[in-house]
């Protein structure tokens, strides 16, 4: 715990030490390059001395380029080490990120199973069934009452149907009939009317012979 401040995490830790390997790797490729340059110079001076004879110089300024190259050469292996602990902690800093990922997930996995109550969910279920096979047999009922009401009517238009069939076959017209009953049924009626009529004139007449029979 710091005196002052927080403390920190250790992705920040592995942060910072990830930054300061990246600017020492950075810092070493920049000297090995500027030993390059003094190795492709020393060259340079070395044939020029030898074309002027100066074979002394050329073999100092030879024993110089040996240890030159031999300076870069562990340049590349230090920057080469170093590219390699980055990589780990990169790998390390991935994987504490995964693991905080994977510890987020755990705790909201346990909050569901804590508050999932399994009795309560087959109670839900079963409710859930029977409210179903309810509502199905509602629906085939209401299905069969509709189909016996409407069995009616289509039964009495199929009658009608064949009834205007087979009268059309002998040649009598269904509309022509229904028209002439009443009339019909008018004039039996009225025949019916004036028999009794008749025949109480009839007897009116024979009761008068008889009075005048009996004078």
């Amino acid at each position: 715990m710091f005196l002052f401040g927080h403390q920190k995490t250790p992705k920040e830790i592995m942060r910072e030490h990830l930054r300061a390997i990246n600017k020492s790797k950075r810092e070493i490729d920049r000297e090995r390059t500027q030993m390059q340059q003094q190795e492709k110079k020393t060259i340079i001076e070395i044939k020029k001395c030898a074309k002027q004879g100066q074979i002394g110089a050329a073999k100092i300024m030879a024993k110089d380029l040996v240890r030159l190259r031999n300076q870069i050469t562990k340049f590349y292996n230090m920057s080469t080490q170093l590219q390699a602990v980055g990589m780990r902690i990169q790998t390390l800093k991935s994987t504490q990120s995964m693991a905080e990922a994977m510890k987020g997930v755990t705790r909201a996995m346990m909050v569901m199973n804590k508050q999932m109550n399994l009795p309560a969910m087959q109670r839900i279920m079963m409710e859930f069934e029977r409210q179903g096979e309810l509502m199905d047999m509602k629906e085939e009922m209401m299905n069969d009452t509709m189909d016996d009401a409407m069995e009616g009517d289509n039964d009495e238009e199929q009658s009608e149907e064949i009834l205007s069939q087979v009268l059309d076959e002998i040649g009598i017209n269904l509309s022509t009939q229904l028209v002439d009953t009443p009339s019909a049924s008018m004039a039996s009626s009225s025949s019916s009317s004036t028999v009794p009529t008749r025949e109480a004139e009839m007897d009116s007449d024979l009761q008068a012979r008889l009075d005048n029979l009996k004078k």
